[in-house]
């Protein structure tokens, strides 16, 4: 495993009291690319970095993704390839959800983010551009920013699209060591995913977009992604279609759900190489919501 591959995983982790993955998987490659030094712009905001790609079209309406969690630069490298008319704010903020979770559970910490990035917009461009389409894309533990997020209303309102890549946790009702009765799963505390299955339904709707990858990585003090995406799709009324296919990087797609705008991977893995793959497949999932990025809101 690279220092890189650490580093991710280090942040990640929430828990490691109980079934740690496996730190090697040697069954299949784990295809990595080395740190690139994206061409562009960069500028400190109030939270976050924003990134303006060097090639930057500056369209009347300029898609926003927000990176919660993962390499920066990873965010950086694929915007700028695949979609260079966007603009990027990446956040880093640490290990777990929690820290994310308290630093966006204030309304205003968001507001003032694409205020920021609205502002810079406009003098880029000459007050000609202005922000399109807000796509909240976040890896393991970053969903707790986009939960915090999607809790306000108005907030709600504003994002239209999410990725939640690997990442989709919840505590059992029994605690961190629910007793587990043959093939039953124990019970999550839905007010942990509420907002995200009422997201779920508005992108099934066809309102949103909403893109969900999960590995098989098993915590046990707490809702692995399996059982999270098990729980949204039980909410939903819809069922997962078998498939063996290779997905990026190598990765082994077992199953998938597409209902409009809802989209759901499972992915075969429960080692840390397993869960890193989400990440570092971040180029195909920007390119899977590109064309839709692209269309004016």
């Amino acid at each position: 495993m690279s220092h890189i591959e650490f580093a991710l995983l280090s942040a990640s982790v929430q828990s490691l009291s109980q079934n740690p993955s496996p730190m090697v998987e040697s069954a299949r490659p784990h295809l990595r690319i080395d740190p690139p030094v994206a061409d562009g712009n960069r500028e400190a905001l109030t939270v976050g970095t924003l990134f303006v790609p060097g090639n930057f079209g500056g369209s009347e309406f300029v898609p926003i993704v927000v990176q919660f969690h993962g390499a920066f630069w990873l965010g950086e490298h694929y915007v700028s390839t695949l979609i260079p008319e966007a603009v990027l704010v990446s956040v880093q903020l640490g290990s777990g959800s929690r820290v994310y979770n308290d630093v966006f559970e204030n309304p205003m910490v968001f507001t003032t983010m694409i205020k920021e990035v609205n502002q810079a917009l406009a003098w880029i461009t000459d007050g000609y551009s202005r922000g399109g389409r807000i796509f909240l894309s976040s890896f393991s533990a970053g969903y707790g920013a986009t939960r915090a997020i999607l809790r306000n209303p108005e907030h709600y309102d504003r994002v239209d699209g999410i990725l939640l890549a690997d990442g989709l946790h919840a505590s059992y009702v029994d605690g961190s060591s629910p007793p587990r009765l043959g093939e039953v799963a124990p019970e999550v505390i839905s007010e942990d995913l509420d907002v995200f299955v009422r997201f779920a339904r508005d992108a099934a709707s066809g309102q949103k977009r909403m893109w969900v990858t999960h590995s098989e990585v098993f915590p046990g003090t707490y809702a692995s992604t399996t059982e999270t995406a098990d729980y949204l799709l039980g909410q939903l009324d819809l069922s997962r279609t078998a498939v063996l296919v290779e997905g990026p990087n190598g990765m082994q797609q077992l199953s998938k759900v597409q209902q409009n705008g809802f989209y759901l991977d499972g992915f075969a893995g429960n080692s840390a190489p397993d869960h890193l793959d989400h990440s570092f497949a971040l180029g195909e999932w920007l390119l899977r919501a590109r064309s839709w990025l692209r269309s004016r809101r």
